[in-house]
C-alpha cells in the first residue's frame, strides 16, 4: 500500500501526472481522462451512500466504492508483461454487479416506461452517479480505442451502470416512492 506523507509534491504543476509505471504524462491524456472519471464516479457513490440509502443499497456500494479503487489502479497502470502487480478488475467483480442486479431487480415491477432521475434523495443521487459512470465508460472507450485497457474493465462499468439503475429505482421502491416517468406528450 502506498504510505502518502505529503498531498502536494510540485511534480505535476508543469500539467504533467505520473502513471504507476513510472512515465510522465499529460493531465488530459486519454488514460488520466479515465481514471478521473472513475474517481469523478466513486466519489458521486460517496455522495450516495451520505444520502442514507437502504442496506442492501449501502452495502453493495461501499464494495462498489473499493472495486472503483481497483479500477483506478488498473488504469493507472496499463496491461504489459513489465507491469508491476496491482490489483484490477476481474470477472468476479462483474459477475457481483449482477448478482446485485438480479436480487434487487426481483422486487420491482416490469419497466413500462422510461424513467427520469429523481424521487427520493438517495435514488437522485444514484441516478447523478449513473450518469457519470456512462461519462466513465465513455471515456475507457475512447482509450480502449487508443492503448490496451484491461478486458473486464468496459464490462465492469457497463454493468454498474446498469445496477446504478436498478438500485435507484429500489429506492424509490423501499421509500414510497414512484419512478419519475416520462411524460413524452409533455
Amino acid at each position: 500500500m502506498p504510505r502518502i506523507t505529503r498531498v502536494y509534491t510540485r511534480t505535476g504543476d508543469d500539467g504533467t501526472t505520473g502513471l504507476g509505471v513510472r512515465i510522465r504524462v499529460r493531465k488530459d491524456d486519454a488514460r488520466v481522462e479515465a481514471y478521473g472519471a472513475v474517481d469523478e464516479l466513486n466519489s458521486a457513490l460517496g455522495v450516495a451512500v451520505a444520502a442514507g440509502p437502504s442496506t442492501p443499497v449501502a452495502e453493495s456500494l461501499r464494495r462498489v466504492q473499493q472495486e472503483l479503487f481497483h479500477l483506478g489502479s488498473d488504469l493507472c497502470v496499463p496491461p504489459d508483461d513489465g507491469a508491476p502487480a496491482v490489483p484490477r478488475i476481474e470477472q468476479r467483480h462483474i459477475e457481483a454487479l449482477e448478482k446485485t442486479i438480479d436480487r434487487l431487480q426481483e422486487e420491482l415491477e416490469p419497466l413500462a416506461n422510461f424513467v427520469l432521475p429523481g424521487g427520493c434523495a438517495s435514488a437522485a443521487a444514484l441516478h447523478l452517479a449513473r450518469t457519470i459512470c456512462r461519462r466513465a465508460e465513455r471515456r475507457l472507450v475512447t482509450l480502449a480505442a487508443a492503448e490496451p485497457v484491461g478486458a473486464p474493465a468496459l464490462t465492469y462499468v457497463n454493468r454498474l451502470s446498469d445496477a446504478l439503475f436498478v438500485m435507484a429505482r429500489y429506492e424509490n421502491l423501499v421509500r414510497g416512492e414512484s419512478d419519475v416517468l416520462w411524460d413524452s406528450r409533455a
